[in-house]
């Protein structure tokens, strides 16, 4: 996990999905946001308690019911409508996702806080930035972590996995979008350091530069190439 003077930050995975939620917040302000709360609301909830930490918000990586909770498969995973019957807190979206996160969780328009690409979020000395990615859903969205003199930490959801990207034959996914979504991540520096949505792989982080070098997505030499690893 990653260090500094003022960073809280904790990954915990969660579910049956191998699914990764995450803790952004500030040790100063002792105040963090929920990533994607799902499965274990309870869980996390218990660890923001532990470490003296206030949950202030949650963020949503996209609509996805393993990622937010919902009924998928004839299975009812707990998320966000949880979390507001214990801790009610607003949630933040990106704004093409807010009906989708309605219908698949039955949380209410005035819990969310519908936001564009570029947005950021302040907690102390924490800065969230909001990074549209659309490709997998129409309104994904990573958080890039930024502090001063510190590298960057990117929370990815299920745009980009280590040596992998999100699926895009979903109803909402788009191919062509997940690959300029993956060029604008590949304009981040190579120490930012990469956090999937999902356990895919033994590690559940790596630098964006090692991702550049291996990852055969971020490698695509052009959208008729990834459009082919894609089958699209």
């Amino acid at each position: 996990m990653p260090q500094s003077s003022d960073l809280y930050f904790a990954q915990q995975p969660v579910g049956e999905m191998a699914n990764l939620a995450y803790m952004i917040g500030s040790l100063s302000e002792r105040k963090a946001y929920l990533v994607d709360p799902a499965w274990n609301v309870q869980g996390l909830l218990d660890q923001a308690a532990k470490d003296e930490i206030e949950i202030i918000g949650a963020l949503v990586t996209h609509y996805h019911q393993d990622h937010v909770g919902g009924e998928i498969f004839g299975h009812q995973i707990e998320g966000l409508a949880a979390l507001l019957e214990r801790h009610p807190v607003p949630i933040h979206a990106n704004k093409l996702e807010v009906d989708g996160l309605i219908k698949v969780t039955g949380v209410s328009n005035s819990d969310i806080r519908g936001h564009d690409g570029g947005d950021l979020l302040q907690i102390g000395g924490i800065g969230v930035r909001l990074i549209h990615t659309p490709g997998h859903t129409p309104g994904s969205q990573c958080f890039l972590v930024e502090e001063a003199d510190q590298s960057g930490h990117l929370v990815a959801g299920d745009t980009l996995f280590l040596n992998g990207c999100g699926r895009v034959d979903l109803p909402g996914s788009d191919p062509r979008a997940m690959y300029e979504s993956l060029e604008t991540l590949k304009t981040l520096p190579d120490d930012t350091t990469l956090y999937p949505g999902h356990l895919y792989s033994p590690e559940g982080q790596d630098s964006m530069g090692d991702q550049k070098r291996t990852n055969p997505y971020l490698r695509a030499a052009s959208v008729d190439v990834f459009l082919s690893f894609m089958g699209a």
